[in-house]
């Protein structure tokens, strides 16, 4: 991280088979409703693989989403390495972050139609592999710029294959032994961001900053190969690409995400940043238009009718308002008001990066037993108050010991939260659908991130600068406050969750589905 900007620059930021009654019904929305208008019949139910193939599958597809979610942090702690390396400027620093970022939340939505379309098996490994290759590219560019290239490439990998990992478990675990699943899944993911700040200290202190990029190549390699051997192959029940769908919402989401990205450099009120959300605006309506007269919808807007998909979208979008925000100005609070490097940032941010590993298991588990929506509702709250509490508690001289527990409180929070809401959207629609409901999760969710980053900046800015440790502190808690109020929002959406009874009769199938199953 640069600290002599006025404003910062804006990253994104193994169970048995089923029985046949226990899978979802064929042909019918997991509510047990009849599919949304514009879907075709369902292809058939997930949560069938033998158990040696599910144990391959929870351990591949979590391996996907550790190298997508290591990436996405690790890059971040080499900044100011790299301006020196590349002689990089701060808008090529933003880019090479947002150039990410941007492909990533762009494409996810295509990623997920990709998948249903040409198979999952067959998608997921080629998109590791395209992960993998821009991966060298990344730790073979000589220049900014060629660098800024290959982050976007690696970052189109990534929206392939994170919504893709999703599926996968989805495809592979029963409805009653999924919630497990996801929670072993969020733990991994959780460990790549937990480690990403760590690992990068250690690499940029010791070796070089192009093995940031070169660690990827080896777990690359192995993923894909494995995932082409031992997966197995499925599909979604589209026949066909929806090639005017996918170019719409995939130009809608840039010209949206856009706007926020530029916003902290060239202001909200500019001209730039209004057309953005504009041209956003528009295509996406576009977008809706063209699902709804799509024989092959790559989104049903059905599903927006369902209530657990909708509010798991509204409540992943505040988490990650409030947590990517929130990122963003700790990891520099660490360094510039408590004088630590790199690396021993990435050791003492350990209390809250690293709870997911410990406490998304737990909650995954329990989910299946109390429901999503208390551990949604009590994470969000307690990601509000630990930040909070943070807010309120530091000041210009003050010490690691009194951010331990606002960390550790937020910590826990987002941990209740990524493994239940993951639940939560994919057993909202059929199985067969998994790809599509996580490809929209995962888009909502790095909208709100990129989102968080430019509001909280923008509060940052009001309120504070980089003048002083006391200017940077007086700018911090406004920010961070705002981030809570984010954090509460969420709370809020989760509240309309439906209850454990429902989801217990979202996995019932309807009668006639289960006679013919």
């Amino acid at each position: 991280m640069t600290t002599t900007p006025s404003t910062p620059s804006t990253p994104s930021t193994p169970p048995t088979p089923p029985a046949p009654s226990a899978l979802p019904a064929a042909g019918g929305r997991a509510s047990g409703h009849p599919d949304p208008p514009g879907r075709p019949a369902a292809a058939a139910g997930g949560g069938s693989a033998a158990p040696g193939r599910t144990a391959w599958t929870l351990i591949l597809a979590s391996l996907g989403a550790f190298l997508t979610s290591l990436d996405v942090v690790v890059v971040a702690t080499a900044l100011p390495t790299l301006r020196d390396s590349l002689h990089a400027s701060l808008a090529d620093l933003e880019w090479t972050l947002n150039g990410y970022n941007l492909a990533f939340a762009c494409l996810m939505l295509t990623g997920a139609a990709l998948g249903d379309r040409f198979g999952r098996r067959r998608t997921y490994a080629l998109g590791v592999a395209l992960f993998t290759l821009a991966s060298i590219a990344c730790a073979s560019a000589g220049s900014a710029s060629a660098l800024i290239a290959a982050r976007v490439v690696q970052g189109a990998g990534a929206a392939v294959v994170l919504p893709l990992t999703l599926t996968l478990i989805s495809h592979a675990f029963p409805a009653e032994k999924r919630g497990a699943a996801i929670g072993v899944w969020g733990a991994v993911t959780g460990l790549g961001v937990a480690l990403g700040p760590v690992l990068g200290g250690v690499i940029i202190q010791d070796i070089a900053w192009q093995w940031i990029f070169w660690i990827n190549v080896p777990v690359g390699v192995t993923v894909a190969v494995l995932a082409f051997l031992v997966l197995e192959e499925s599909r979604g029940s589209r026949p066909q690409l929806d090639l005017p769908g996918v170019a719409l919402v995939s130009a809608g989401l840039l010209a949206l995400v856009w706007a926020p990205v530029r916003a902290p450099s060239v202001g909200w009120g500019s001209a730039e940043v209004a057309l953005a959300l504009a041209a956003g605006v528009v295509l996406l309506a576009g977008f809706v238009a063209r699902q709804r007269r799509a024989r092959f919808p790559m989104l049903p807007l059905g599903y927006f009718r369902v209530r657990g998909f909708s509010v798991a979208n509204g409540t992943v979008f505040f988490m990650m308002f409030s947590l990517i925000g929130s990122l963003f100005m700790i990891s520099q609070m660490f360094q510039l008001a408590l004088g630590y490097d790199p690396l021993q940032t990435g050791l003492r941010i350990l209390v809250w990066t690293a709870m997911p590993m410990l406490v998304a298991p737990v909650a995954g588990t329990l989910s299946e037993r109390f429901g999503n929506r208390p551990f949604m509702v009590v994470g969000m709250i307690l990601q509000a108050a630990g930040l909070l509490w943070l807010a309120l508690a530091t000041d210009a001289g003050t010490g690691y010991g009194t951010v331990v527990g606002p960390l550790i409180v937020a910590g826990v929070g987002i941990s209740l939260v990524f493994p239940t809401v993951a639940n939560a959207v994919v057993g909202a629609v059929p199985i067969e659908d998994a790809a599509v409901a996580a490809g929209t999760n995962n888009t909502v969710r790095e909208a709100g991130g990129v989102f968080g980053v430019a509001v909280v900046v923008a509060v940052f800015a009001a309120n504070g600068g980089y003048g002083s440790a006391s200017s940077f502190m007086s700018g911090f808690r406004a920010a961070e406050v705002v981030a809570a109020g984010a954090a509460v929002a969420g709370a809020a959406v989760a509240l309309l969750a439906p209850g454990k009874r429902q989801e217990d009769a979202a996995r019932t199938p309807r009668p006639e589905a289960a006679v013919g199953a």
